[in-house]
């Protein structure tokens, strides 16, 4: 099968690319700007571009199917070029449903937590050498790539978004793997830049509930009342499993799962992510692991990358970051550092440099985010809100939104960078929460 990617470099995108070469396509594709790791691993497979742009003539007659990337824009010219010839032209999600439509589909969706919950379950499977093809949104200890397709396996995980799939598709992804079996985390407003209402971004997941196969499973968070509506206002017939928080206990700074096989000690911390274990020891049931073996696989788990990962620092100093940025995530990435760090001095750093966490009606969901840790500091980029058109923001306004009036807040990389220079990172503990990178700021020093 020939396939051309526009848009390729993605971090979704090069994967699927990669998956698909290692299947025995033929690959090529197209990008203008392609970073690392992206740009490494194409290469190395043979797949990147020769040179950055959109070249129409690429798009040739004998191609059977075009994968267009969010990156692109709808007046891309390869794209016209495909539209022109009439080739099948998927979405990324669409794609993966016609390599899975044949298999049992198991579909991890929410507003947060749904890396981690999907990372868990592709690691306890491997653990016991029980082969899935799957799609995850974070690189995995143990896993080369991000998303595995066979022609053998019989299941296939998925990691759910809810973002839209591609510029001339506005479903949102998870909307077109019609899940055999799906898990449902928590519902908290995100990507206001799309869902311009709070209803309109939950009618996504009830969409999703919807889209469950006749028969099937979902696996839900029954401390969420917004998903708790949700599935209750469902009008299909499938099967529901309810799933809570699990006992557990800190003993000498390491977490301790109580179960009815006895104390399980894990190498992850945080009340959100024995939640998110638990709706993967679920997940893990239907899909015929025991678990007595779900515990002895989990206990290895250090985490998805970027989710509460530790950074290791040339002064051995204390140090985590985390993909953070919605303030649901914000509130629960916080909640664990404090929790799991209790009599230590607590830096928290947070990026706002999504639209969302730059909008001022928005901001009002950050309100007590950063609450429990003994420095907070919020970081946004003045010439950020410039480049992506946006009305400037004051100091005084985030203190206002976040609820704490001792928050530090940095406009200028500099500035902030200045200031992290003053700390003694061996002193104290720091959480540092973005999809950014602040401004260029070396974690490792």
């Amino acid at each position: 099968m020939k396939t051309h990617f526009i848009a390729i470099g993605g971090s979704a995108m090069h994967n699927l690319a990669i998956a698909l070469k290692d299947k025995g396509y033929h690959v090529t594709g197209s990008d203008d700007a392609i970073f690392e790791p992206s740009k490494s691993r194409l290469e190395k497979k043979g797949i990147l571009p020769g040179e950055m742009g959109w070249f129409p003539e690429k798009i040739t007659s004998d191609i059977d199917a075009v994968i267009l990337g969010m990156h692109a824009h709808q007046d891309n010219p390869e794209l016209a070029k495909a539209k022109e010839l009439g080739l099948k032209i998927y979405s990324y999600p669409e794609f993966l449903y016609e390599q899975s439509k044949n298999k049992t589909r198991v579909v991890i969706a929410g507003s947060h937590g749904k890396t981690t919950i999907t990372s868990m379950i592709l690691h306890v499977l491997n653990f016991h050498q029980k082969e899935v093809d799957f799609m995850v949104g974070a690189q995995l200890e143990g896993f080369d790539c991000m998303v595995k397709l066979s022609e053998e396996n019989d299941f296939m995980v998925l990691e759910g978004d809810e973002y839209l799939s591609s510029p001339i598709d506005l479903r949102s992804k998870f909307l077109l793997y019609q899940p055999n079996i799906a898990l449902l985390s928590g519902i908290a407003w995100d990507h206001i830049n799309v869902f311009k209402t709070f209803d309109d971004y939950v009618d996504q997941f009830r969409k999703f509930v919807a889209s469950i196969t006749a028969g099937g499973v979902l696996v839900y968070n029954e401390e969420d009342a917004e998903v708790v509506k949700v599935v209750e206002s469902a009008e299909n017939y499938f099967r529901k499993i309810p799933y809570k928080t699990p006992e557990y206990e800190i003993v000498n700074g390491k977490v301790h799962l109580k179960t009815e096989m006895g104390d399980v000690p894990l190498s992850v911390f945080g009340a959100h992510n024995l939640l998110n274990l638990e709706g993967a020891r679920h997940i893990c049931h239907t899909l015929g692991i025991m678990d007595e073996d779900f515990y002895e696989a989990i206990m290895s788990f250090k985490g998805a990358s970027k989710r509460l990962e530790r950074v290791e620092r040339e002064d051995n100093g204390t140090l985590y970051k985390d993909f953070a940025h919605a303030p649901s995530k914000v509130k629960a990435a916080v909640k664990a550092f404090c929790e799991q760090f209790k009599n230590e001095k607590k830096y928290g750093f947070l990026e706002l440099h999504t639209y969302s966490s730059l909008n001022p009606v928005f901001l009002e969901q950050y309100d007590h985010a950063m609450d429990g840790l003994d420095e907070a500091i919020v970081f946004y980029s003045e010439d950020a809100l410039k480049i992506k058109r946006m009305e400037p923001i004051s100091p005084e306004l985030i203190k206002e939104k976040f609820k704490n009036e001792n928050l530090k807040v940095f406009t200028n990389a500099e500035e902030l960078h200045a200031y992290w220079n003053t700390l003694d990172k061996s002193e104290g503990v720091y959480l540092m929460m973005s999809s950014g990178n602040f401004g260029g700021l070396d974690l490792t020093k």
